[in-house]
């Protein structure tokens, strides 16, 4: 089965109620027993829900993975998979990742003993030097938020292997569609599923999808064990959001080439980050491992001037200036004050989050009257 058929017939079954074509919601806690554990499946919806069923497997199926998971945020996806660890484990990341990741590794995990080491991945052979016999997991973010970095996964899961390491990938800026970590050698796959797998910017999800069961059951024990599970109304939104992901993705794939092209020959724009030009650091990379290059692009103006960039995201009209991504709405963010101000300024600037970059999620909208928001905003 193709990924367009699989986004929406993927691991999907009709209701054997009803026959109903879409999983109805089932807003249920509990579910009734003919004797202590005699039940259809389902006991409690902590623990199992129909339609939060139905979601996992579509997100297996589209990862071309074998088990699903569903979280109360993405947060709460990479949540489950730090508590696979111990004290004393030690995890190298990405060093340009997305603020929350780093606020909850830096501030919640450490203090429970975790050591985490944050570097530049796009060179893999920097990971050696980090690896010793208590580093245990490999994080990967690719595309990074915000700088657009590209890391290339097979490299990384060679050298994960070797070592007898977990990797996981947050794929959440490329989605299965352009990208398939589980195929490049990844153990898991993490969405934001807030973002482009629900699409309509109406729901706070994440979503963890594995190939190897004895894993899978560690993840399925933590997911019902800590509770951080989301709703069915929630489950149907994002199930439903998932059958238009591959059309949603062509035009945010084609709107976000039109506008970095826009932007790089700009002359007031200083520097474009976005993986589908050829002087992109790691362009091969993405050439090879992903089927098309997204539409997050990030930005800054020439002169690198803070108040000419909130000037800029001020004075967009179709552009909102809001917090999150992968909607069919455009938005325009600034890292520095809002998804990365978790991440102290030198740490921030190491990456090249300045405070005059600006990141936009280029949604579906006409792509004329986008460009034309832009250079009003940049002109003014």
């Amino acid at each position: 089965m193709k990924f367009n058929t699989k986004a929406i017939h993927g691991g999907q079954k009709h209701d054997p109620a009803y026959g109903a074509v879409m999983p109805p919601i089932y807003q249920t806690s509990t579910y009734a027993q003919t004797t202590p554990g005699g039940h259809k499946g389902f006991e409690y919806s902590r623990t199992h829900n129909p339609t939060r069923k139905a979601l996992e497997d579509s997100f297996a199926s589209i990862e071309n993975g074998k088990f699903g998971l569903a979280f109360g945020s993405g947060l709460a996806a990479i949540d489950a998979v730090i508590k696979l660890l111990k004290p004393g484990d030690e995890v190298i990341s990405t060093n340009d990742l997305y603020g929350g990741t780093y606020r909850l590794f830096t501030k919640i995990f450490e203090d429970f003993g975790i050591k985490f080491h944050f570097i530049g991945m796009e060179n893999t052979n920097n990971l050696e030097q980090f690896i010793n016999k208590n580093t245990k997991l490999i994080w990967v973010e690719t595309p990074t938020n915000p700088m657009m970095n590209v890391i290339d996964i097979k490299s990384v899961a060679k050298i994960s292997k070797e070592h007898d390491l977990l990797l996981a990938v947050d794929n959440t800026f490329a989605t299965p569609y352009l990208q398939r970590p589980l195929d490049l050698g990844a153990d898991i796959v993490m969405h934001s599923a807030t973002k482009y797998l629900g699409g309509h910017s109406d729901v706070v999800m994440g979503a963890l999808v594995v190939k190897e069961e004895k894993l899978a059951e560690r993840l399925y024990f933590i997911q019902n064990a800590s509770g951080a599970v989301c709703g069915p109304q929630d489950s149907f939104l994002v199930l439903r959001g998932i059958k238009t992901l591959h059309i949603r993705m062509q035009r945010h794939c084609e709107n976000g080439e039109a506008i970095a092209k826009y932007l790089k020959n700009h002359p007031k724009i200083e520097k474009v980050y976005w993986p589908g030009f050829e002087d992109h650091p790691n362009h091969e990379v993405a050439k090879e491992q992903m089927d098309g290059f997204g539409g997050m692009i990030s930005f800054v103006t020439k002169g690198s001037d803070y108040d000419k960039a909130i000037k800029i995201i001020e004075n967009l009209k179709i552009f909102t200036l809001a917090e999150s991504l992968g909607g069919v709405e455009s938005l325009a963010g600034h890292p520095a004050s809002m998804t990365h101000a978790s991440i102290p300024k030198e740490e921030r600037e190491k990456t090249g989050v300045v405070d005059s970059l600006i990141r936009l999620s280029v949604g579906i909208e006409d792509v004329d009257d986008l460009i034309a928001d832009l250079e009003q905003a940049i002109d003014k």
